[in-house]
């Protein structure tokens, strides 16, 4: 392949990476219980993928109420900013960068995770989805999602002071920076489409107002940490979930219209990633560059070729990587020396458990892997 724009160094806000090659987020659920930290296993699973230009954690939940699924990490305890801290700076020991994602969930969660058994959202909507849940026997399943319950002005108030609280949790972990995980049906993606958000205050109805909780997000985490360390990841062609509104591109060009002003470092596209799955249209592309002059990361079931082609075009900036990165730690080398990719050979490891199908996957080494 003749072109090399995968290898070049760039820079995402303030933080400058190695390589156009991002490590996206996945969920892996290995948190220590009780109190869902993060282990010195999850620090060495990180590290070994740290020759990726930037990495992009798993995502966190900012509070207890922001939890959906089973083992996942939270930043909001001291314990779990110690854990995470684990993480940095074995990161940041083979000279990788790595940002926080901070997760709230909203409706997208399980009564057992709620002590009054109600998950909330902008409105009293079921998802119509499941959320896998670790059971009393140990074993984890996936189970419906109950109705949630409404938030009040009180409670949004309160999320948006936890988004702040565990952004400043990041930067005390040693972490880069921070990605709002703002896609894929949560809270702030249910606050945007008018399937998930039927209020009637200044948070639902017209498009100003549907975009209000993700600014208020934003603005109270870029103001805490800096712009210019803070990005957010958005979904705009998701219709699971009860996602599927005409008006969602509508609304993410008017929150990326919005995080050009304030100076947001990046945003970060959460694209279909099924083999069959309908290409995202060009002319969104060229116009999200036109309204946001930061930085574009993309994910979704990306080759080298496709990532050399839109990168060469200059209308995104950096190529995330998921599934791969899984089987091979040592991903960009491979893409770089064109080297076989290894397969998932232990799916049923991906969620949950220790070590093995998580840190026991080998680089490659000599031309045979180690």
């Amino acid at each position: 392949m003749k072109s090399r724009h995968l290898f070049e160094a760039t820079h995402v806000g303030s933080i400058e990476t190695r390589s156009r090659i991002v490590m996206a987020p996945m969920t892996r659920s290995r948190s220590a219980q009780p109190g869902n930290i993060p282990t010195a296993v999850m620090a060495k699973y990180y590290q070994q993928r740290a020759s990726a230009g930037l990495i992009i954690t798993e995502a966190t939940q900012i509070s207890p109420q922001g939890q959906g699924y089973s083992w996942t990490p939270g930043i909001h305890s001291p314990e779990q900013i110690h854990g995470w801290r684990l993480v940095t700076e074995a990161v940041h020991q083979v000279g990788g960068k790595i940002l926080s994602q901070l997760w709230h969930v909203g409706r997208m969660s399980h009564e057992s995770f709620h002590a009054d058994g109600k998950p909330v959202a902008p409105s009293a909507l079921s998802p119509d989805a499941q959320v896998w849940v670790v059971g009393s026997d140990g074993v984890g399943r996936m189970v419906d999602c109950p109705v949630p319950r409404e938030l009040t002005h009180d409670d949004i108030r309160q999320v948006v002071a936890d988004y702040r609280h565990a952004a400043l949790n990041a930067i005390e972990a040693g972490f880069d920076g921070v990605e709002v995980h703002g896609g894929n049906g949560y809270l702030i993606d249910q606050f945007l489409r008018r399937t998930s958000n039927k209020r009637t205050d200044e948070y639902g109805g017209s498009l100003a107002n549907r975009v209000r909780f993700a600014q208020e997000v934003l603005e109270a985490i870029s103001d805490a940490i800096g712009a210019d360390k803070t990005g957010i990841r958005l979904a705009p062609f998701i219709t699971q979930r009860g996602m599927d509104d005409p008006q969602a591109i509508e609304a993410i060009l008017a929150l990326a219209a919005w995080c050009e002003q304030k100076g947001i470092a990046f945003i970060h596209l959460a694209e279909a990633d099924w083999d069959d799955a309908p290409q995202v249209p060009y002319e969104f592309r060229e116009t999200l560059r036109t309204t946001f002059r930061g930085t574009i990361i993309v994910a979704g079931n990306y080759t080298q070729e496709k990532a050399e082609k839109l990168l060469g075009a200059g209308v995104v900036d950096l190529i995330a990587f998921g599934r791969p990165f899984i089987a091979n730690p040592d991903f960009p080398r491979r893409l770089a020396e064109n080297l076989p990719l290894a397969p998932i050979t232990n799916p049923a490891a991906l969620f949950g458990g220790k070590e093995a199908g998580y840190t026991d996957y080998p680089a490659w080494s000599s031309g045979v892997t180690e």
